[in-house]
């Protein structure tokens, strides 16, 4: 099939114009970022679209450079010895991949210790990595950034916990406004004297005062790092839920209290088996979930949303022209993913057109995951026949992408297997279904038939061949076939918008026009 060329000076419509073929966007496809914290150590390599980045490579080595340093006041020296280790490695696999010099930064152990200095220049005589050590208003910025790669427009406090230090960062309207910084970390916690007594005093204490100086913030919570990421894991083994992925999780208050305390009434082994941790990152969890406890009592947010995106996503966004930032992260991740691994590419707009007559209420949210569903109907064309639909869903709800909810997930997901399979009876996904209601899942199917008779009534240009009408009023649904375009409506394109009208419970009507015969 011939790949379809876009005429330069063609209305995108609600799609916009395409980023990832512009220089700027393409001189962002491939970065490398080290990310030296208190607890871990850690390089990602982003790779794609550059308003939503894949991760091309991804390496984090448990170092503790802040184990013991609120007693000694140096970095852990075994902390520091696997610390270097990494490194080496790190940019000898940045040489080896070709990238640009690679954009390190450290943060609360580096810039506390009294030996971070001098660790940071054996750092860059023994590899040439300029690290920049920033302080904690600069990491609690550049972790509310990776916030906004995902969620443009987001709104709320955003809460980056590591090693030595907790950052907050509040967002409004796209945009970080407050920072602040304390030293609520759970390694540097460990050591704070009078038992479990005098750390929840000391805790309180401390967000008291950050309560004081950051002001109300009612709205969303977002999570960043990875001992809430821990703890959202366990929140997800607690309540059975079936989407293993955390990235946009949510929880409630009161859902969030209860796994704090189921937390603390458990062996964290029990907890390290049950739900895969690591031994270290486990160890801070009791310490973090304390943590946790009073920012939720303090602050008393809407609701508590976990972003796997931060420090080194915010580091990416930063990098990006303001033209690049205001995209929609989610769109433009589908359309690479078209240009990429789908046999006819532009064709997902065609699509678009094509359908979206049927979704004469669809707003503006509802609107971007129809253009996301037309965008990666066919990249998943390669996989078996039998377990295409399987391949489409599993894509949909497990795969790197931003800005959807788990929700959204599962109804793209619906949708694309719907696309490839006229039934979801006996699915073994079965169980996310309950993520959405039955109207959702009837508007998840709804949309897949469409792409299914869209795509087969002809793979080229259907919004030229004909016209759907949707006369929800009179629950009828037109076919309006365009002159010539008879004979692309056989029987199997018959079959399929058979099926649309049904799930529709609609009548179908099949308006056949001759060349030379007026559109009335």
């Amino acid at each position: 099939m011939d790949v379809l060329n876009d005429d330069p000076g063609e209305d995108w419509g609600p799609f916009g114009r395409p980023i990832f073929d512009d220089p700027s966007a393409r001189a962002l496809s491939r970065i490398g970022v080290v990310d030296v914290g208190s607890n871990s150590v850690r390089l990602v390599v982003f790779d794609g679209a550059a308003r939503s980045p894949a991760y091309f490579y991804n390496e984090k080595i448990m170092c503790g450079l802040g184990d013991g340093m609120a007693e000694t006041g140096q970095l852990n020296p075994e902390g520091k010895i696997r610390a270097m280790a990494a490194i080496r490695r790190f940019q000898l696999l940045a040489d080896a991949m070709g990238l640009p010099p690679l954009t390190a930064v450290a943060t609360a152990a580096m810039r506390e210790a009294e030996d971070g200095p001098a660790f940071r220049s054996e750092i860059e005589a023994a590899t040439g990595i300029k690290l920049w050590v920033i302080d904690g208003e600069e990491e609690a910025r550049l972790s509310a950034q990776g916030v906004l790669l995902g969620w443009p427009g987001a709104y709320g406090l955003v809460c980056d916990i590591g090693g030595s230090s907790m950052e907050l960062a509040e967002l409004r309207d796209g945009r970080v406004g407050k920072r602040l910084t304390s030293q609520l970390g759970p390694l540097r916690l460990r050591g704070i004297k009078g038992g479990k007594k005098g750390l929840r005093r000391h805790i309180k204490e401390v967000l008291a005062e950050l309560h004081y100086r950051m002001g109300p913030q009612r709205d969303r919570l977002f999570l960043v790092g990875g001992s809430w990421r821990a703890i959202a894991r366990i929140d997800m083994e607690r309540r059975g839920y079936p989407l293993a992925v955390l990235h946009e999780y949510r929880m409630s208050r009161k859902s969030l209290i209860a796994t704090i305390d189921y937390i603390a009434e458990h062996d964290v082994n029990e907890l390290r088996a049950r739900t895969g941790l690591g031994e270290a990152r486990m160890s801070l969890v009791p310490v973090a979930a304390e943590v946790l406890r009073n920012l939720i009592a303090t602050f008393r947010p809407r609701d508590i949303a976990i972003s796997s995106y931060g420090i080194r996503e915010g580091m990416l966004f930063e990098q990006m022209p303001q033209r690049l930032r205001d995209r929609d992260p989610l769109v433009e991740a589908c359309r690479f993913a078209e240009s990429k691994d789908a046999r006819m590419p532009g064709f997902g707009k065609r699509l678009y057109d094509f359908i979206i007559p049927l979704f004469p209420s669809a707003g503006p949210e509802e609107t971007r995951i129809i253009k996301a569903a037309c965008l990666l109907h066919d990249v998943s064309w390669r996989a078996h026949p039998d377990y295409r639909h399987e391949v489409c869903f599993d894509n949909a709800t497990r795969a790197n992408l931003g800005g959807m909810t788990h929700e959204e997930r599962v109804f793209l997901g619906v949708a694309l297997l719907h696309r490839y399979k006229n039934s979801r009876s006996g699915s073994r996904f079965e169980p996310l279904f309950d993520l959405l209601d039955d109207r959702a899942l009837e508007k998840a199917e709804i949309l897949g038939k469409a792409m299914r008779f869209g795509a087969m009534f002809s793979v080229q240009t259907p919004e030229l061949m004909g016209a759907l009408r949707w006369l929800p009023k009179k629950r009828e649904i037109e076919m309006r076939l365009a002159p010539g375009a008879e004979d692309l409506f056989g029987e199997v394109a018959e079959a399929r918008f058979l099926s649309l009208a049904e799930v529709l419970k609609a009548t179908p009507k099949i308006i056949r026009q001759r060349r030379g015969a007026g559109t009335g």
